[in-house]
């Protein structure tokens, strides 16, 4: 059997690699691992549409491209360590995988609260499984819902919550406002004001120490000693990388996997990064590696990291630029959406009104010594069309650096 590239790591991030893997011209052969019995899904609609009911699995599954037809898959099975020296890794079913090169696309898991208290009636949003768990708890009726962390999936899971008839439905965040770190004061309130307006309650600037209840969750306690009547508790505090199967192999874990400019493990081509486990540099901006957790960088660091991998495979140069993606998300809450370009979080000092008003359909610019470096906009689709005509501009900035 030929030299092979192991994925390890079955989620979009991984199937996207594959097939630029083949479109970069590699035609050896391609194993994916993953542990999840499915095959890859879309995962932003597990807080939305498949919470809500809205979505069947069916609707999310990518369908791969014929390119990877051929493709040797390992779902239900996890990579449990590497010895990147003697370029091999080894199965939780006791399988060790020789690879001529890696892919690390492990992602993303839940952090969980370490908090007293039961567990049954404590849920996070990651998997197909976790979406249809925190769906049977929240079409029951009467269901009084607190949702711990007011980013993404908090603020959509609240969202959702609302629209299934939840009695109450309360979100709690240490931060003074929802989803400040990427969106900055100015458009943090307004994004407070329209959860409130449609029956969404904060508890705001205060943690969690606790949870009430013997075999099941009855409360929340907080940091004051309020305790919160909950049947149903979401955890939505963030993210752990996937790394701990990499210990022992002298590389930067300490947020993800770090890379370089091109997206190579730890100095050696034949180990690359994808999605959102990598911690990369981008050339876009000031070239700080951050972890990038957007539904735009699966793609972008797949096409990226599978033409440098192919060409160390084929004994070539690539002869690539600089990894500098713009990233994109868009987020879904209630009635409205917020649709972003580039990096606003960079530049949530310099907050300008572009277009619109923050009680309406508004549209901000994010800069950073002048320079503008990422948009958002907060509304209907007007105001998500005017993102995407300044998505343009954004391509042509100068970066950060330069």
């Amino acid at each position: 059997m030929s030299a092979s590239v192991v994925v390890a790591g079955a989620s979009m991030a991984g199937l996207r690699t594959a097939e630029q893997l083949r479109a970069a011209g590699w035609d050896g052969p391609i194993t994916l691992v993953g542990d999840e019995p499915h095959m890859p899904y879309n995962r932003p609609p597990l807080s939305k549409e498949v919470l809500a009911g809205k979505a069947p699995f069916e609707s999310l599954a990518f369908r791969p491209r014929a390119a990877v037809a051929d493709v040797r898959w390992r779902l239900r099975t996890r990579v449990t360590a590497a010895d990147l020296d003697r370029r091999v890794v080894e199965l939780d079913d006791g399988e060790a995988l020789p690879y001529a090169g890696l892919v690390v696309a492990t992602g993303m898991r839940p952090r969980r609260l370490r908090c007293p208290g039961p567990l049954a009636g404590r849920h996070t949003v990651r998997t197909l499984a976790d979406a249809q768990g925190l769906r049977a708890e929240l079409t029951r009726p009467g269901r009084r819902v607190v949702v711990v962390g007011a980013g993404f999936i908090g603020c959509e899971v609240a969202a959702t919550a609302v629209a299934l008839g939840a009695a109450e439905v309360t979100v709690v965040d240490p931060l003074p406002l929802p989803m400040v770190g990427p969106l900055g004061d100015l458009l943090a309130e307004a994004l407070l004001r329209r959860h409130e307006q449609r029956g969404v309650r904060f508890a705001l600037g205060t943690g969690v120490t606790g949870f009430a209840g013997d075999d099941r969750v009855t409360g929340v306690v907080l940091t004051d000693g309020t305790v919160l009547a909950a049947d149903v508790v979401v955890e939505s505090v963030g993210s752990v990388a996937n790394t701990e199967w990499l210990d022992g192999n002298g590389l930067d874990l300490t947020d993800g996997v770090l890379t370089d400019e091109h997206l190579r493990v730890g100095g050696r081509p034949d180990v690359v990064a994808v999605g959102d486990v990598a911690r990369f540099p981008n050339a876009r901006y000031d070239g700080v590696p951050r972890r990038v957790e957007h539904w735009s960088i699966p793609a972008d660091t797949a096409k990226h990291a599978a033409r440098s991998l192919a060409a160390h495979l084929g004994g070539t140069d690539a002869g690539l630029a600089p990894f500098a993606p713009l990233p994109t998300f868009w987020s879904d809450q209630h009635d409205f959406r917020l649709q972003s370009f580039g990096a606003p979080a960079l530049g949530r000092d310099d907050v300008r009104v572009l277009d619109g008003d923050p009680d309406g359909d508004v549209l901000a610019g994010y800069h950073v010594e002048g320079r503008l470096v990422g948009v958002v906009a907060l509304g209907g689709r007007a105001a998500a069309a005017a993102a995407v005509r300044h998505r343009a501009e954004l391509l042509k900035q100068p970066d950060l650096t330069a």
